[in-house]
């Protein structure tokens, strides 16, 4: 969902392949008309924001905090028409790194496994002292195992295997065990349809969301707000997913989650000065409080009602991410387009909701004029479209004229 990560929060990211330059304060945006392709000269684009521009801005949070709004006027502005309310749960979240079929986890003081088949826990104890403990499907069970010096395979209550799914607990969180090295969660790891799946309180889960989706010296209102934001988010993919295996994932693709390794004190003092607070939509469901880093000023409209198109002047105050440039090379439209043949010119043809690029107006459509051998060719594609093919920081952008 997210295109934002704490890191393009926090550093201004340049790219050799696409020569972002830093362009003047003063610079001016143009008019929207057609802009010729010259032989070996790069198409010149200027551009505000970075990421979809739907729901809050996080850049914008920070200077909406700065400004002394509280976490609560914060979401008010960035998701107009919803209604304050509670919630206390569990979430299911896909843990994406551990992809090996099995579930492994260090050995601990009182590690207990659950047998999600009959209900039972037992807790894990053998003459030996494990290094690992193991839930592996072989033939379409459930087994338990550790290792020493070798696997063991260990028996609960006489059973050779799990009625069922497992899982793993101990009282303080339990280590994973993955390649790239152990990454300890809070809650249970439970091994399900060959996944791993951690399984906790919603606030607890946000402890290990907020710091990994924004920077956690940043204002405490604004954290506040990152963590509705994040809560409402969760719960409204867990409403989505009530009865799945697992509800969340802990990549970009849902919201960033990284455990207990990336809870941050002042994050955790947010989650708690928050507890329970999440947004409710105009329909009674959980609203799709989507956020990015930054709108450039003007956020763009969503998929929801209260997903709205508007000037953002907190964000124009904070944001790093005003008025980047890119020379952009024609060769690579053509690449992406071979129908188009010869680039011949290209022109922004429709804006959100009408406007020019300095009173709002994300870029909907772009019009590509070209020439396959003696015949004309043209080709209308999205503004993220355009976007994607030289990786923009966004689709809020403009074609500079030339001289």
């Amino acid at each position: 969902m997210h295109t934002r990560t704490r890191r393009t929060l926090i550093a201004l990211v340049s790219s050799a392949a696409l020569l972002l330059t830093a362009a003047p304060a003063h610079a001016a945006p143009t008019a929207d008309g057609p802009i010729a392709i010259s032989p070996g000269t790069p198409i010149p684009v200027t551009g505000n924001g970075y990421g979809h521009g739907h729901g809050m801005s996080q850049w914008g949070a920070k200077g909406a905090a700065t400004a002394g709004l509280s976490a609560q006027q914060i979401v008010a502005f960035y998701y107009p028409g919803t209604t304050p309310s509670t919630l206390s749960t569990s979430i299911k979240v896909l843990i994406t790194a551990d992809a090996d079929n099995n579930l492994t986890v260090y050995n601990e003081r009182g590690l207990r496994v659950r047998d999600l088949g009959n209900g039972r826990t037992f807790k894990l104890h053998t003459k030996h002292t494990p290094r690992v403990w193991r839930l592996l499907q072989k033939n379409g069970h459930t087994k338990v195992f550790y290792k020493t010096s070798r696997w063991h395979l260990y028996k609960t209550a006489g059973r050779r295997s799990l009625a069922g799914d497992g899982e793993f607990r101990a009282p303080g969180g339990t280590t994973l065990k993955l390649k790239s090295g152990p990454r300890r969660y809070r809650g249970a790891l439970r091994f399900t349809n060959t996944d791993t799946v951690n399984v906790l309180n919603l606030e607890k889960y946000l402890r290990g969301v907020v710091p990994a989706e924004m920077p956690s010296t940043w204002p405490a209102a604004a954290l506040q707000a990152q963590a509705i934001a994040a809560r409402t988010y969760a719960a409204r993919a867990r409403a989505d997913r009530v009865d799945s295996y697992y509800q969340i994932c802990d990549t970009t693709a849902c919201q960033v989650y990284g455990g207990v390794a990336s809870e941050k004190d002042t994050t955790n003092a947010a989650v708690a000065a928050t507890a329970g607070q999440v947004l409710v939509a105009p329909d009674s469901t959980y609203a799709f409080t989507q956020f990015a880093s930054s709108n450039g000023g003007w956020s763009s409209a969503g998929s929801q009602p209260y997903l709205v198109a508007q000037a953002d002047s907190y964000d124009a105050a904070a944001s790093p991410y005003h008025h980047w440039t890119v020379a952009a090379d024609p060769a690579k439209l053509q690449a992406a387009y071979p129908q188009i043949g010869t680039l011949q010119s290209v022109q922004i043809t429709q804006r959100e909701g009408g406007r020019p690029f300095d009173g709002g107006g994300w870029v909907q459509t772009v019009h590509l004029a070209g020439m396959n051998g003696a015949t004309p060719t043209a080709l209308d594609i999205s503004g993220d479209d355009f976007r994607r093919v030289y990786g923009l920081r966004s689709a809020y952008f403009t074609f500079d004229t030339v001289a």
